[in-house]
């Protein structure tokens, strides 16, 4: 078994296996206080934005599981290429403004007036704006079944927010704020995440341990990295870094050097007794973020297609099927345990990983081959893909 994953907030999901509750008080029951005008807020010197700090929950990862049956943060300029039906960047006179190229200091005095400590009823995190209009951005985790959270901006100000949107399968929600209350705010601007790579510098703004606008530095350290949704799905190219980060930074920004979004911090990975940070996070890539958001926006429901098999390691390549949920597609198609799947939809897998990243883009009802060795024999199996369940099997 790996080291557990720190879920950085908040209580991911009910009924998962393999959790350990994370040794904290337990969650404060006290209901938010009311908002404060601003003009009351800036008239009063800052202070921390204390929060019970909520019962984070360690969760084993399911080691060599297949993505699909299975589930659960060079120093080098990116670029904010679009990208399709995706939320934009934010234009000139609302992103991150002029920053020093590499300088902390710099990145975070220009990022950090759009990030805000999130606190509910059962815990506390963080979130960044990403429309001056009153739009924001956490983790599905750290609102949990809240409909609506107390935010902190970084001058103490604080207002209440709506939750208008929840998908579980990629850990992100959407929040908004009335900006006739709070006035225009401060939009942080998105990197294009495809160009992250392994070495460049890493920014995480958050409220780790309720210490509101904290900073920590360091690199991307890895890129292309899996971790477990609430719903015990799997996230895929998730960016991972050793900047510090710890539980109340979940739903805050991972920026790059010119202080743009490349991530939201989600989750780190813990060792021996201690909860703590041990240089291994998670962060949700910020193109999966721009796809997501404006969806949720829309009131849409999220939906992702689905095979329906556990999958674990070959001795060759390809990935063998431990197990097929009862009525899903794979089942359905004849798929069976001891099948060693080397193709989904004309792609070769040479791992569990790449089942995953085979049906990733597509769409339920949509049909694809499946290419299986039984008995030293290769079969192709026609499956139409169905839509994802609320929770993984």
């Amino acid at each position: 078994m790996t080291n557990p994953l720190l879920w950085l907030d908040g209580d991911p999901t009910d009924g998962r296996r393999a959790r350990v509750p994370e040794p904290s008080d337990e969650p404060t029951k006290t209901a938010p206080p009311p908002p404060t005008p601003p003009s009351a807020a800036s008239s009063r010197p800052a202070r921390p934005f204390r929060a019970a700090l909520a019962g984070g929950l360690v969760s084993a990862v399911l080691v060599g599981g297949g993505a699909l049956g299975l589930g659960l943060v060079h120093t080098g300029d990116t670029t904010t290429t679009p990208v399709s039906a995706s939320l934009p960047a934010a234009p000139a006179s609302t992103s991150v403004g002029a920053v020093k190229q590499g300088n902390v200091a710099s990145i975070y005095a220009a990022a950090s007036p759009g990030v805000v400590s999130v606190r509910t009823n059962s815990g506390s995190g963080t979130g960044f704006v990403v429309d001056a209009n009153g739009t924001l951005v956490t983790n599905a985790h750290v609102v949990g079944d809240a409909s609506r959270v107390q935010i902190q901006f970084s001058d103490d100000r604080t207002a209440t927010a709506t939750v208008r949107g929840v998908d579980r399968s990629s850990d992100l929600a959407v929040l908004n704020v009335d900006t006739s209350q709070t006035g225009r705010l401060h939009a942080l601007e998105f990197a294009d995440s495809s160009t992250v790579r392994t070495g460049q510098l890493a920014v995480a703004i958050g409220s780790p341990f309720a210490l509101p606008q904290t900073a920590t530095a360091g690199i991307v350290s890895g890129t292309g990295r899996h971790i477990q949704a609430p719903d015990g799905f799997q996230i895929d190219s998730v960016i991972q870094t050793d900047a510090p980060i710890n539980p109340g930074n979940s739903g805050g920004p991972l920026l790059d050097a010119n202080g743009r979004v490349i991530g939201v911090n989600s989750q780190i990975e813990t060792g021996g007794s201690g909860n703590g940070n041990v240089g291994i996070g998670f962060a949700i890539p910020s193109n999966t973020v721009r796809d997501v958001i404006p969806r949720l926006e829309r009131g849409e429901t999220i939906q992702r297609a689905y095979l329906g098999v556990s999958t674990t390691d070959s001795s060759t390549p390809g990935a063998v099927v431990g197990s097929t949920t009862p009525g899903s597609p794979a089942a359905q198609a004849g798929i069976r345990a001891g099948d060693v799947i080397v193709a989904v939809g004309g792609t070769t897998v040479q791992t569990p990983d790449d089942v995953a990243a085979a049906i990733q883009d597509r769409r339920p009802g949509e049909r694809v081959t499946v290419e299986v060795r039984r008995d030293g024999q290769t079969q192709t199996l026609d499956v139409t893909l169905a839509a994802r369940p609320d929770q993984a099997p």
